[in-house]
């Protein structure tokens, strides 16, 4: 659904759906209701000053009745956020299409404590693109190739794309060697199957049984000595190994999943094979993840094009100094 309202300070309004009974009067009792134990001045300000809306953009004041209207639209007040001290780089931009080298630490869209400080938010503002719609997403934690529609005329023919899996990506990691001594040798390439899921209301996707949702093929590029540092989580190993990582799906922390599963846990990774204590982000030890390439066919020009990182994972980077 349309919002009526222009995205502001590069971020859109937020939508509310208004629910078809209850013990309120009009909207401004629900939003009360919602939020009015936290800035119930700021609500009342915002009917007033007409700030509210509702469908074709009409301005909702204090009396509109519940009944009124199924949808709202407003802005919400950002809190301040610190800059997250990463930088994005621009690979690509056309009429069609904004290609960004994305770093670590940055979210691709607006969420949680990040809303200024997320890739689509800066992007929107540095180069005046309100349009602007990511074409899929990266973990805040990720880094590399993503993917962004300037066009909403043509976005659509993007979007099929991946809709019909006619994207082909390609990631890098560093993980161990070798895998853990509990898990069984692998011979490269391999190719992990298996079945997925990821509630909301949990941090971790899980693997279950079932027919197979998920498929990653795993190449081990290289190995090298990982030197000798150590973090008081877990023991950095000895010897890394660079890995290509081809998905064949895209299921929510999928490649980080199939990795551990093999023994072979993304160096610096939180959350697997073991979910640790939560802590401030150290910008020093970013996740060994990056999104190296993507390649398709472009439904404009109907040539083949491929977006390359410029990014090497510091891991790697290090041991050949």
């Amino acid at each position: 659904m349309q919002s009526p309202l222009p995205v502001r300070d590069g971020v859109n309004a937020t939508r509310l759906r208004l629910p078809d009974e209850g013990p309120w009067t009009t909207a401004m009792d629900y939003m009360m209701h919602r939020w009015g134990h936290i800035d119930p001045q700021g609500i009342e300000d915002r009917f007033d000053a007409g700030e509210i809306v509702g469908e074709g953009g009409a301005p909702l004041d204090r009396a509109t009745r519940l009944e009124d209207h199924t949808f709202i639209w407003y802005y919400r007040t950002l809190p301040p956020e610190i800059r997250i001290p990463v930088e994005l780089d621009i690979l690509h931009q056309d009429e069609h299409l904004l290609v960004v080298d994305k770093p670590h630490f940055l979210p691709t869209t607006p969420g949680g404590t990040y809303i200024q400080e997320s890739a689509l938010v800066r992007l929107r503002n540095q180069l005046n693109l309100p349009d602007l719609i990511p074409m899929h997403r990266l973990d805040r934690m990720t880094a590399g190739v993503l993917l962004l529609s300037t066009n909403p005329e043509t976005r659509g023919k993007y979007q099929v794309l991946f809709e019909k899996r006619q994207v082909q990506k390609e990631y890098e990691c560093v993980s161990a060697a070798e895998p853990a001594p509990e898990f069984p040798a692998v011979d490269f390439p391999v190719v992990v199957r298996n079945r997925m899921t990821k509630s909301r209301s949990y941090l971790l996707a899980e693997v279950i049984e079932g027919e197979p949702n998920a498929e990653t093929r795993i190449e081990r590029l290289e190995t090298f000595d990982g030197g000798a540092s150590a973090d008081s989580a877990r023991t950095h190993p000895a010897r890394l190994a660079r890995y290509r990582l081809e998905p064949h799906s895209g299921k929510t922390h999928q490649l980080r999943v199939h990795m551990a599963s093999l023994g072979l846990g993304i160096v610096n990774d939180a959350f697997y094979p073991e979910l640790l204590d939560k802590a401030p982000d150290d910008y020093t030890r970013p996740l060994q993840l990056l999104a190296r390439g993507i390649r398709f066919v472009d439904p404009i020009s109907n040539q083949p094009v491929e977006y390359r990182s410029r990014r090497v994972l510091s891991e790697a980077a290090q041991t050949r100094r």
